[in-house]
């Protein structure tokens, strides 16, 4: 059951006692590197940040502190995995790293051999392909390694959010993952994730329109060696 943040009150918080609770707050998905994005586009994400830590203490307040932490992408946990995020350069780094100060432990959800047959598909499918055969078949082979690495991450909360706690998890907003019956979902989702929606929008449209431009001004070989060329790399 998902809930909104909104609608999390003292009064309210008795509703989830005994319950467990698991605070969902989307990841901001970048098409380039994050040192790529505009400094408009950066202090978007920076304020974002900003308000997720915001959101995430008045749900603490409430509901009491948070005793797990999730990430998807995320090879290890622990301190292995605050270093990762840091040396990554993820936005998310100083909220989990605020939490695991605090005495939440960061656990691992991810199957790393799962996670990288997924990107690698992936990756696959980003490249043009002559045989809709080959297409389809890698297709159908993507989506059965993202139901079982989405059946992974639901097992792996499961098993490690005790009754009567609740935990954090940071993931992408296009998830399809099943969570448990018993986990009272609350959705964390301040007014700049909007704000960058409709940033990222108007940007990535400005960069299609000078590629069409300058692809325009290029001879015949030239141009459809830009048109393979894609912005939309993974952050």
């Amino acid at each position: 059951m998902a809930e909104e943040l909104s609608r999390i009150t003292r009064p309210a918080a008795a509703n989830y006692q005994g319950k467990r609770k698991l605070l969902l707050v989307p990841l901001i998905q970048l098409p380039v590197p994050p040192d790529a994005i505009p400094p408009e586009g950066a202090e978007i994400i920076a304020r974002y940040w900003e308000q997720v830590d915001v959101q995430v203490r008045a749900v603490q307040n409430a509901l009491g502190s948070i005793t797990r932490i999730y990430h998807e992408n995320l090879p290890q946990g622990g301190d292995d995995g605050l270093a990762y995020l840091e040396a990554s350069g993820q936005g998310s780094h100083a909220l989990v790293k605020t939490l695991s100060d605090a005495g939440a432990v960061l656990e691992t959800i991810e199957s790393m051999d799962i996670l990288a047959e997924t990107l690698d598909l992936q990756r696959c499918l980003m490249q043009p392909l002559m045989s809709q055969t080959v297409a389809s078949r890698l297709q159908e082979w993507l989506i059965e390694a993202s139901r079982r690495r989405n059946d992974f991450i639901a097992d792996a909360i499961d098993s490690t959010l005790p009754e009567d706690e609740t935990g954090l998890l940071l993931i992408s907003e296009r998830h399809q993952v099943q969570f448990p019956a018993d986990l009272e979902v609350i959705y964390i989702a301040p007014p700049a994730l909007d704000e960058f929606r409709r940033w990222l929008q108007s940007w990535t449209e400005t960069l299609q329109r000078q590629m069409a431009e300058q692809t325009q001004d290029l001879p015949p070989g030239e141009a459809e060696a830009s048109e393979d060329a894609s912005p939309n790399a993974p952050a």
